[in-house]
């Protein structure tokens, strides 16, 4: 099988939806240009900074042929350069109207919804330079575990705060990932510290490729976030990382890489649960 090309955009997306929209699809259209078959998008690609009142109203709904503006575009962007596009955190309605879940949805090329993934960890911390976020006051979280395929690479599903949690990425494994997305909007203060080591972690534990796009740069109410999308091997290895500001970083994902590092280091078959 021919090796796979990963796109990861990088974005710093603001409360203009359309805004948002329009530098998505000029990302999407120069990574298909460069021969991407993959196309990963942060969490919050299309709406970041809006009051709580204007996310909830613009929250979808995620399920067979459903339509809205954001699922629409992804969809439109998906058939016309015919790449297949992970949205890494968008508003999707739930039963409680004023608290959407926060959605990884995954369009083919054929643009059909293939998957959606809705985030289990929020993110409620009180941080050390007197941040405080609260998610769940906001978001409802999921409860499903999801693996889906695109461009013939088995695709384990998560959002930015999950990454600390590696027993989801353990059932991943379980479920045949053998790529592990992790979009996120991280905080410049956690992200210094923790970003790049924890998605290395994640890899090497379970011997997983590792695509992480970001969101970067300075956002409404003050917030402010890391960036650094990186691009990571089964063994632990930095394939590509993002320079600062809005962009595409690409790497290469070499099927034959996933299989040797299992057979040099079994560890799926040493576990022990104690």
């Amino acid at each position: 099988m021919a090796d796979t090309l990963v796109a990861l955009a990088q974005l710093n997306s603001q409360p203009d939806l359309a805004e948002n929209l329009e530098v998505v699809s000029r990302l999407v259209a120069q990574a298909a240009g460069r021969g991407a078959s993959i196309v990963v998008l942060p969490e919050n690609f299309a709406l970041m900074g809006a009051s709580e009142i204007e996310k909830a109203a613009a929250a979808e709904v995620l399920a067979g042929d459903a339509r809205g503006r954001i699922v629409d575009t992804l969809r439109g962007l998906a058939t016309t350069h015919r790449v297949n596009i992970i949205g890494g955190g968008m508003p999707e309605v739930s039963d409680d109207v004023a608290r959407p879940f926060n959605s990884c949805v995954c369009i083919d090329d054929a643009g059909q919804l293939v998957a959606v993934y809705r985030k289990i960890h929020l993110f409620d911390v009180d941080l050390a330079d007197g941040t405080t976020f609260m998610e769940s006051a906001t978001t409802s979280a999921g409860r499903d575990v999801v693996v889906c395929e695109m461009a013939g690479v088995r695709i384990g599903l998560s959002i930015c705060y999950d990454v600390r949690f590696p027993e989801l990425y353990r059932q991943l494994r379980e479920k045949g990932a053998e790529l592990v997305v992790v979009p996120a909007a991280f905080t410049l203060t956690t992200g210094r510290d923790h970003w790049h080591s924890l998605l290395r972690a994640r890899a090497i534990e379970q011997q997983v490729w590792v695509a992480a796009p970001g969101q970067w740069g300075l956002h409404p109410k003050g917030r402010q976030t890391f960036g650094k999308s990186i691009f990571v091997d089964p063994w632990g290895d930095v394939v590509a990382q993002a320079p600062e500001g809005v962009g595409l970083v690409i790497g290469e994902l070499r099927h034959g890489r996933l299989d040797e590092v299992r057979k040099a280091m079994p560890v799926a078959r040493h576990h022990v649960l104690v």
